[in-house]
């Protein structure tokens, strides 16, 4: 990571007491694992923070800690409520308030030549309460933010663009794009480590499931150095690895732990333990050359081998199996 990043993101947080969190459209377990990790670091700094995506969480996300949190949009109440009055040059000459039975009254003061307006002509309007700093989560444009992003509304909120993906356009007043990372989790873990910010049980627990998830519990060709450093770093933490993946033949789940092994790898398996059965079974007794009789021949019938003759004869051998034989014939010389 570039050395500058987490001292700029230190004094934007340090700076900003309401930052939003948004996720685009449809996101995967990595992207909302990682915005939601981010959310409870930032909860426990004090700071109003809010998560947003456009769509509804999905079963898959269900695991993660706070994901009963996400809205779907920036407007849950902590905006200013605005008060605002017709004015002319001069008509107004101060405003104070009181407090009053629960009540906080704004007093306007005219001036000399006195109001031009009425009750009716005050208006009440809440602003949305649209954050100061926002961080984009695995999200490549702007436009997958859909509602969410409102430039205008916007349009003094400083954003930080955070993704792994290649196509991400960049955007943002730091992009922190690293195409090179398995997943957006391991990228955000390193950011909250770099950045000094406190991770409890669930964050790293929240974190290493998108680590999981992305790199297929680390089974991927493409799983990078920085996914396995994190882990370690999040299981120090109390994360637990939890990921389950569904076996390529059988269809079932499968332990975490369970390699990958081929149907044409058993089946060698099982050859090579058969073969070394069939051995082992060979060398009890030696196994001499026979020859077929006549009448085994007609009768259609095949010679035996020795443990086959055992499993009639039972284990041992009749006496004159080994002895010489000697051909007797019928004629007298």
């Amino acid at each position: 990571m570039d050395n500058r990043f987490p001292n700029q993101l230190r004094d934007l947080i340090d700076k900003n007491a309401i930052i939003g969190i948004a996720v685009g459209k449809n996101p995967g377990v990595d992207e909302m694992a990682s915005a939601l990790s981010l959310y409870l670091v930032l909860q426990s700094e004090n700071k109003n923070v809010s998560v947003v995506c456009p769509t509804e969480a999905l079963v898959e996300h269900s695991r993660l800690v706070g994901i009963d949190k996400v809205k779907n949009n920036f407007d849950g109440g902590g905006g200013d409520m605005v008060v605002s009055f017709p004015y002319k040059e001069g008509e107004i000459d101060k405003i104070s308030y009181t407090l009053e039975n629960g009540f906080l009254n704004i007093i306007v003061k005219p001036g000399e030549e006195g109001l031009s307006f009425s009750e009716r002509d005050v208006a009440f309007k809440r602003s949305e309460g649209y954050p100061t700093l926002l961080f984009v989560i695995g999200t490549p444009r702007l436009s997958d933010l859909e509602r969410i992003f409102d430039p205008q509304a916007l349009k003094d909120t400083q954003v930080i663009n955070i993704d792994n993906k290649a196509d991400n356009q960049g955007f943002g007043d730091i992009a922190i794009v690293s195409p090179d990372n398995s997943s957006i989790s391991e990228k955000i873990a390193d950011l909250i480590i770099s950045l000094g910010l406190p991770i409890d049980i669930d964050t790293a627990q929240n974190l290493l499931i998108g680590i999981e998830k992305a790199t297929d519990n680390f089974q991927n060709a493409k799983t990078s150095p920085l996914a396995f450093e994190m882990a370690g770093e999040l299981i120090k933490k109390g994360a637990v690895r939890s990921f389950k993946r569904t076996d390529e033949i059988s269809g079932e789940e499968a332990s975490i732990f369970s390699p990958k092994t081929s149907q044409k790898q058993e089946t060698r398996q099982d050859l090579r333990q058969e073969q070394r059965f069939d051995r082992r079974d060979q060398s009890v007794w030696p196994v001499q050359p026979t020859s077929t009789s006549r009448g085994e021949q007609a009768g259609g019938g095949q010679g035996k081998t020795l443990r086959q003759a055992q499993g009639k004869q039972g284990k041992n051998p009749p006496v004159d199996w080994l002895t010489p034989k000697i051909y007797k014939g019928s004629t007298n010389i």
